[in-house]
């Protein structure tokens, strides 16, 4: 009998045990083995965001090739009542002459200059030739300065670079004033003799003092806020006045790059906006075109100089322009050369002329493009668009 109780004990036991009622033995925690970190999730792959397109680029993807073209325009505005259209048209900006201040006070050159903003569909570069002395736009009307500005060399005569620079802030302060956002000067040629077409208008007739000449104006426009425009590429030298007729300038290259473009050299070095390029006949570098009409002027400007602003040509209304287009508008064949922003008499006719170029490849998109760039971005850096 008690063999039979411990038969039954010994059967329940093994009863519970198969169905989990008695614990099973535990392997303490230090036996355990260790499990494996957990792999790490891969990092991402940074993708780079593209540069942000500046202002000017975003206004040339929504302008349409007319307005494109029209943009590479200057009118010369030898008739003060032709503003007003051009603005309206469209133009990138305006050339003032006297007649357009002539008997106006302050305030009313300020009202004509706000106007003419307002009439256009982009804000326009306003320029003058207030370069002092003899060239002189603005200051020559009294109602405006008690006096028109000296000529820089005689300035210097005087009271040597403090009176230079002291002269060019308070012109161009008074330009911006006015609503007056580009002086086309400082003229930076270097004339051969006293006795020459240009040297009235020179700084000096050697070419360092030239050169330090244009490295200290061109920083106090840019502080002053009004845009800067180095003239006349690639030099003027002895040549004769191109607004009546022809100038051939004969001198070897190694004449220009002595005397002529360390002046240009330096006003690039201190970040001049713009330069003009003249008329003139450089053998050397083109026999039969003028500067303003020459791919090889307007190569050895962005090429040698390393030149990357507006490069203006000097107005196509000039007689040294009449006899040489051809059947092709002079217009047409300044921004076949590289010319972007060209001061021209009759805007409409040119703008025609840029339009149709355009429409049949004979002036490529691309070029187009990089002109209006470079002088949105012109009109970026004195504030006129972005501030929207």
């Amino acid at each position: 009998m008690r063999m039979g109780l411990l038969f039954t004990i010994l059967l329940c036991l093994l009863l519970l045990a198969a169905c989990g009622a008695v614990p099973a033995a535990t392997v303490p925690e230090a036996e355990l083995p260790a499990s494996a970190p957990p792999s790490p999730e891969p990092a991402p792959t940074p993708v780079p965001s593209p540069p942000p397109a500046d202002e000017a680029e975003r206004v040339l993807r929504e302008m349409s090739t007319e307005q494109k073209v029209f943009q590479m325009l200057m009118l010369c505005c030898h008739q003060p009542e032709e503003a007003g259209a051009a603005a309206e048209k469209g133009v990138g900006g305006l050339c003032l002459f006297a007649a357009s201040f002539e008997g106006k006070g302050p305030e009313e050159v300020r009202a004509m200059t706000a106007e003419l903003q307002a009439l256009a569909p982009l804000p326009l570069l306003l320029a003058v030739d207030e370069e002092g002395g003899i060239v002189c736009r603005v200051s020559i009307n009294p109602k405006l300065r008690f006096a028109n500005f000296d000529s820089p060399r005689r300035l210097y005569e005087r009271g040597g670079w403090a009176l230079v620079e002291r002269d060019a802030r308070e012109k161009n302060a008074l330009l911006l004033d006015l609503g007056l956002n580009v002086n086309l000067a400082p003229v930076v040629d270097v004339a051969l003799s006293k006795t020459d077409y240009i040297y009235p208008r020179c700084f000096s007739l050697d070419a360092g003092t030239t050169a330090e000449f244009a490295a200290l104006v061109v920083p106090v426009m840019h502080e002053v806020g009004v845009g800067c425009v180095l003239k006349h590429f690639p030099g003027y030298g002895g040549s004769v006045d191109t607004h009546t007729g022809t100038a051939v300038d004969e001198r070897p290259l190694e004449d220009f790059r002595q005397r002529d473009l360390p002046p240009f050299a330096a006003g690039i070095e201190a970040g001049a906006d713009a330069v003009l390029v003249s008329h003139n006949v450089v053998r050397c570098l083109d026999a039969e075109r003028p500067a303003s009409l020459s791919p090889a002027v307007v190569g050895l400007l962005r090429g040698e100089l390393g030149f990357e602003g507006v490069i203006l040509c000097d107005d196509l209304t000039m007689g040294a322009i009449a006899s040489v287009a051809g059947d092709t508008h002079p217009a047409v064949l300044a921004a076949q050369a590289g010319i972007d922003l060209i001061c021209c008499g009759d805007y409409e006719a040119a703008g025609a002329a840029l339009l149709a170029a355009a429409e049949d490849g004979t002036l490529p998109a691309e070029q187009i493009d990089a002109s209006v760039l470079r002088i949105l971005r012109w009109k970026l850096s004195l504030g006129l668009i972005g501030n929207e």
